[in-house]
């Protein structure tokens, strides 16, 4: 506590704050931008930071990486446009509460949410950071490998009403996940050199979302006038209050821990937040028409990740996502080597960061809580204008991946599969899930397979992996047996018409 409270003496010097500030703000901009995100700002802030002092730079990076965990809720719920990768699951409620007139309501529980999972994040990664290496080194591929199988699972068992439809949409993604050379050898690539790293997940879920979306409304714009969004009124009821704490716990149970693991990363988490928030709601009716639980726990778990992807970078050196990396190698530039010993030998640089994180975290909910109202406004802006800005945005994020025009023809024809989606009832989610994990599943098994030189049992021989798979059997089992109940139901329902049939 002593150290805590040096930290933020460190954090809350004029030059500091000014540099949390600038982060935040900086942060929350690129967030909003879909394709730009934290980890190229920090990369183009590298240069400009060298004359800082190091405890200034990590905080201003500190800022922007939180800064961009929370901006790109801000567009996925008004424009279905999601700014990073993290918020395409924030996108599926959020973007039906705008579209209801409750957009003021969804920016502000994401808001909140991200607050107190930032903040209990922090709280965590301050408590465990020194102890957690021991832990995140244990887990081996088999581990992570199971975890991942253990998602497209819960996509194929629980979302949506069509298990076919559902399957449809997975495929869909995996197949898009399949393409490029990660095993060595080109898989779908059609011979284009621009194919060979696959396609980035960003322009995934920018083409489904967001060019699906406006193709959707263009298509439908003359046969019938799109009214204006209502905005709604600004804050959140005492219902929204009681529907969005518990939500913002288990989000923030989820988010931490998967962000401390080498393979987790915030997607996952939000997904599961999403799911366990599906099935724990009162009015399930909600969910596919704007469930404020449906943005609240993803928004928690999103933020919560961020904190907990410092734990490794602090306690082993080991970065977790692409902006930890880039914030690995700027602590290097300064002659700063994260491990085991970083916070005994940086106690002042360390703990000062740490620090940082509250105020940054304090900082997004102040500057942004007051401006979901101002944000929300945008949807009255008239739908042929507004969808040429979303046009012009998603293509901005999309060129700036690589830098290449053959992204935004990649953008087009994703865009066409959006609209077909919509058009034949697919539902978005499976398909960017199975973007997401399909490689990172397919490198966990290479990984895998190749330590144990293709011995299968290898799979399930971590005791994370066989809890894994004992509770992916346990939901087998309760999928049968309700299945089998409403079958059940069906059939005495049936009978007992016919008999009322008979008796009249």
């Amino acid at each position: 506590m002593d150290l805590l409270l040096e930290g933020f003496a460190t954090a809350l010097t004029p030059e500091n704050l000014l540099y949390a500030v600038i982060g935040v703000l900086l942060g929350t901009a690129v967030g909003v931008l879909p394709g730009i995100g934290p980890a190229m700002t920090v990369a183009l802030l590298l240069p400009v930071t060298y004359n800082v002092s190091p405890t200034s730079g990590l905080i201003l990076f500190a800022g922007i990486y939180y800064g961009g965990m929370y901006g790109g809720s801000t567009t996925s719920i008004l424009l279905n446009t999601p700014g990073e990768s993290s918020s395409v699951v924030t996108a599926l409620e959020g973007n039906k509460m705008a579209k209801a007139g409750r957009a003021a309501q969804a920016l502000a529980t994401a808001a909140i949410g991200s607050f107190v999972a930032g903040t209990i994040g922090t709280i965590l990664l301050v408590a465990l950071a020194p102890n957690i290496a021991d832990v995140v080194v244990k887990l081996g591929a088999p581990s992570y490998f199971a975890i991942m199988v253990l998602s497209l699972f819960t996509v194929t068992a629980v979302l949506g009403s069509s298990k076919l439809r559902g399957l449809i949409s997975l495929a869909l993604g995996l197949a898009i996940g399949l393409v490029g050379t990660s095993t060595g050898q080109q898989r779908l690539t059609f011979g284009s050199p621009q194919l060979a790293d696959g396609i980035d997940v960003v322009v995934v879920a920018v083409a489904i979302f967001a060019i699906g979306e406006a193709l959707w409304v263009a298509a439908h714009l003359r046969r019938r006038p799109l009214d204006i969004i209502p905005v709604g009124r600004p804050w959140m009821s005492r219902d929204d209050w009681g529907r969005s704490w518990k939500p913002w716990l288990r989000g923030t149970a989820y988010g931490f821990p998967f962000g401390a693991l080498p393979a987790g990363g915030a997607e996952v988490p939000t997904f599961l937040s999403y799911i366990t928030e599906r099935r724990l709601t009162k009015k399930p009716e909600e969910f596919g028409k704007g469930a404020i639980e449906g943005v609240a726990g993803p928004e928690a778990a999103n933020n919560a990740s961020a904190a907990g992807t410092l734990v490794p970078l602090l306690a082993i050196g080991l970065p977790t996502t692409a902006t930890a990396a880039v914030i690995l190698v700027a602590m290097q530039n300064y002659g700063l080597q994260p491990g085991p010993q970083f916070m005994d030998a940086e106690p002042k640089l360390v703990w000062g960061l740490l620090a940082s994180l509250f105020v940054a975290n304090t900082l997004l909910l102040v500057l942004n809580l007051p401006l979901a109202p101002v944000w929300a406004k945008l949807l009255q802006i008239r739908r042929p204008y507004l969808y040429a800005g979303i046009l012009f945005f998603a293509s901005l994020g999309a060129y700036s991946v690589n830098f290449q025009a053959f992204d935004l023809g990649l953008l087009l024809c994703l865009g066409l599969l959006g609209l077909a989606m919509r058009r034949f009832g697919l539902p978005v989610l499976p398909l960017i899930i199975g973007v997401i994990l399909g490689p990172r599943l397919e490198e966990q098994l290479t990984t895998a397979l190749a330590i144990s030189q293709g011995d299968l049992s290898t799979l399930w021989s971590e005791p994370v992996a066989v809890v894994v798979y004992v509770v992916m059997a346990l939901m087998i089992v309760g999928l049968v047996v309700t299945g089998f109940r409403r079958r059940n139901k069906g059939v005495t329902d049936r009978i007992d018409d016919n008999y009322q049939e008979v008796s009249m």
